[in-house]
């Protein structure tokens, strides 16, 4: 360690080995993962933890260094191609990257990295190699799991491969620690990979209040272009089947075949772009926007930087989140923050970001949906209340609580033993297998 006092942190090798954090969120695999390795790697870095985040270089415009702020260095690592890789032809370039790492290590003096925090199954083998080789703890976040997913996974989603099974309950095994987005969350870790409860600590992700915050609607939807008397109903989030935008473009239709006066009001927004399989066989939302006779409804919004994203937030009178699946949802949090009103499936870290704040959804019938949104859209006191709850409820999301909390789960890595190393053979085989239904 590079202190000479028991459980101090004072550099962490943060690893994000498929996304970088400087990407735009909504887009291709970047999503809620980026903001939380970046944000939190920030707030550990003004409370005095270093963090060098090590991410696959995808551009030969990627300078290898990049200062994010005082104590942050996103360190380009290249391997395989810059560009034509998806996500899963990654676990290829998993040495590659590994050797990357090795030789930034090599250049910096013994002892350099206190401690290995991955994030997802592919920087967990990385990270999980790298700290048996400084001999430091490893660390690992999830954010999801294949067995979770593939319980869960939307009409037209591949099943997640049997290799990511094996490599993420290789990783649970490894790592010192498995921080859980939520008690939901924890609990998946333990009942789907056998994880050790005693080494699963509860982390919630966190919201920059000072970008996400309640603001004037008006002003908003001046800003954004949508009209006064528009009643807006707003999607977030990677345009894939995961994430179940299509159910929104449902109940709308529902919505204006149940009150036809709504088609000279109703402004159905979908920001973001394509993502993992989507990208390759689009959702073709478009399409079906014509099929449910509501593609004037439609606007399709690209990925956006966090200000206007926050300003659509306070734009709308409803913000949809009808995943199949969700490790936390850190966009309901961000739209609760900014005073909207959130309708969300029942699943996942959903319940625990939405809470008592918003609605919650069982399933994803469109019709249960256009129920739940229309109860929303004729009742305003309630409206009104729910936003009130909702920006109360999201001061408790602030990444400097995540990072404290961070830091203490790092502090509990370095001062209690090690787990197994690399050569341990129930770690290299992977085992459990089985999956609990």
């Amino acid at each position: 360690m590079t202190s000479d006092e028991p459980g101090v942190c004072r550099r962490v090798a943060m690893v994000s080995v498929h996304t970088s954090p400087l990407a735009q969120p909504g887009t291709g695999d970047a999503g809620g993962m980026n903001v939380y390795v970046l944000e939190s790697a920030k707030r550990l870095a003004r409370r005095g933890v270093a963090v060098d985040i090590f991410t696959r270089r995808t551009s030969a415009s990627d300078a290898p260094v990049v200062e994010v702020e005082p104590g942050v260095l996103v360190r380009h690592i290249a391997a395989g191609p810059y560009e034509g890789l998806d996500k899963e032809d990654l676990p290829g370039q998993l040495c590659a990257f590994a050797a990357g790492m090795m030789r930034v290590a090599a250049h910096s003096p013994e002892g350099h990295y206190d401690l290995v925090h991955s994030h997802y199954w592919l920087s967990g083998q990385v990270g999980w190699l790298a700290a048996d080789r400084w001999d430091v703890p490893l660390v690992h976040t999830m954010h999801t799991m294949a067995r979770v997913k593939n319980l869960h996974r939307a009409e037209g989603d591949a099943l997640e491969p049997r290799g990511r099974e094996i490599g993420e309950a290789q990783v649970v095994e490894a790592a010192d620690r498995l921080v859980a987005n939520t008690e939901d969350e924890a609990r998946e870790l333990i009942r789907h990979y056998d994880a050790d409860a005693a080494r699963v600590e509860v982390v919630h992700p966190g919201v920059d209040l000072d970008v996400f915050h309640p603001g004037d609607r008006s002003e908003a939807r001046v800003a954004v272009g949508v009209p006064e008397d528009a009643v807006l109903l707003l999607f977030v989030g990677r345009i894939q089947p995961l994430k179940a935008p299509d159910v929104l473009l449902r109940s709308a239709a529902t919505l204006v075949r149940r009150d036809p006066s709504l088609r000279g009001r109703l402004v159905v927004g979908l920001l973001g772009g394509a993502s993992g399989v989507a990208v390759r066989t689009p959702m073709a939302l478009d399409r079906l926007a014509e099929e449910l006779d509501i593609a004037d409804l439609v606007r399709f919004v690209p990925p956006t930087d966090r200000d206007t994203l926050a300003t659509w937030m306070r734009a709308a009178d409803v913000v949809a989140v009808p995943s199949h699946n969700e490790s936390f949802g850190l966009v309901a949090v961000e739209a609760q923050a900014c005073g909207a009103v959130v309708v969300a499936t029942r699943v996942g870290g959903l319940p625990t970001a939405v809470g008592d704040a918003g609605v919650l959804v069982e399933g994803h019938d469109p019709h249960v949906w256009a129920d739940a949104i229309e109860a929303v859209l004729d009742d305003p006191e309630r409206a009104g209340e729910l936003s009130r709850r909702a920006v109360e409820r999201s001061r408790a999301f602030g990444w400097e609580a995540t990072a404290q909390r961070l830091a203490a789960v790092y502090e509990a890595a370095l001062t209690t033993p090690r787990r197994a190393s690399i050569d341990d053979a129930d770690v290299l085989t992977g085992i459990p297998t089985a999956v609990t239904p």
